[in-house]
């Protein structure tokens, strides 16, 4: 998320088809969510693709979860670790406390996670931080572009759970140079996990040298053409296809020679929302490239019926 708190609005619950808790900004004018369901979607989207067994007793894992929000990303992850699990080293970034703060007060949300995991939840909300043995945690509240700076240069994520509002709403954190920041960032079997199917995401994450994937859509949630992106190094040696994703679909790939494809640029790391979309409306004009609408249609033709 970018901005203040008070910017961000009122937080209304929002109730997912799979009976999980969720939030709706009224600034952003968005769910946290889809409405298949918040639990899924935490599943479905970034802990399946993350393949968890490759992380067992002795190993180390590295984690950033990039706008933590109400936290299910990360408790679905901690969930599912190996039950001999590697060395955690976890960051989260995110500007408002609020939506955390609110599930944490949720009697359903509670009873989804173990009392380690939602321990951890707490320390984050209370302390910003946890520390134990063989796992250690640093949220970084504040603008996410900002707060990736604090994190020592060195370090290499394994994962990276990319779950801010969308790009049309919060195209701070999905310019060409945030994401390229955080491609920079990945270990060499890194993993990039994001629910967005954006061409501009995806084309921006391709020009920072990363190989792109399709993710499968979480259970109860409408199938479309697409349903979210991994995206690793290019020499990370990933199959095609695998648990939670598949590789791009000609559609995908054409996708990405579209107007759509223009990336939301932030050459400084501080550029407003309407200053970013203005700059890339711009751009578009400009581009030369195919109309997306052109490109929806040819599909839509060439579709059987």
């Amino acid at each position: 998320m970018n901005g203040s708190a008070a910017e961000l609005g009122a937080l209304r619950v929002y109730p997912t088809a799979d009976g999980s808790f969720s939030l709706h900004s009224d600034h952003f004018g968005e769910a946290f969510h889809n409405s298949a369901g918040a639990l899924n979607e935490a599943r479905a989207k970034f802990v399946q693709p993350a393949e968890l067994q490759r992380f067992s007793g002795g190993t180390e894992l590295k984690i950033l979860d990039v706008c933590l929000g109400l936290g299910y990303n990360t408790a679905a992850v901690l969930e599912a670790l190996p039950t001999a699990g590697p060395k955690l080293r976890w960051w989260g970034l995110e500007l408002d406390r609020r939506p955390l703060e609110q599930a944490l007060e949720q009697a359903s949300f509670q009873s989804l996670w173990s009392a380690s995991v939602l321990a951890k939840l707490e320390a984050i909300r209370d302390h910003g931080c946890w520390q134990k043995p063989n796992s250690q945690g640093i949220q970084l509240w504040g603008d996410a572009r900002s707060m990736l700076q604090e994190i020592p240069e060195p370090v290499r994520f394994d994962l990276v759970l990319l779950d801010a509002f969308s790009p049309q709403r919060c195209p701070e954190l999905w310019s060409e140079e945030f994401l390229g920041a955080l491609a920079q960032r990945l270990a060499p079997q890194g993993r990039l996990l994001t629910y967005s199917r954006s061409a501009a995401v995806r084309a921006s994450l391709k020009r920072a040298g990363l190989s792109l994937y399709s993710l499968l859509p979480a259970p109860g949630e409408r199938v479309g053409w697409s349903s979210g992106t991994m995206a690793t190094p290019a020499d990370a040696a990933c199959p095609l296809d695998g648990p939670g994703w598949r590789q791009l679909s000609a559609m995908e790939r054409e996708h990405l020679q579209t107007r759509a494809a223009v990336p939301f640029r932030d050459l400084q790391g501080n550029s407003t929302a309407e200053d970013i979309l203005e700059r890339r409306r711009l751009e578009q004009e400009h581009c030369g490239y195919e109309p997306t609408n052109a490109w929806q249609r040819r599909w839509r033709r060439d579709s059987p019926s």
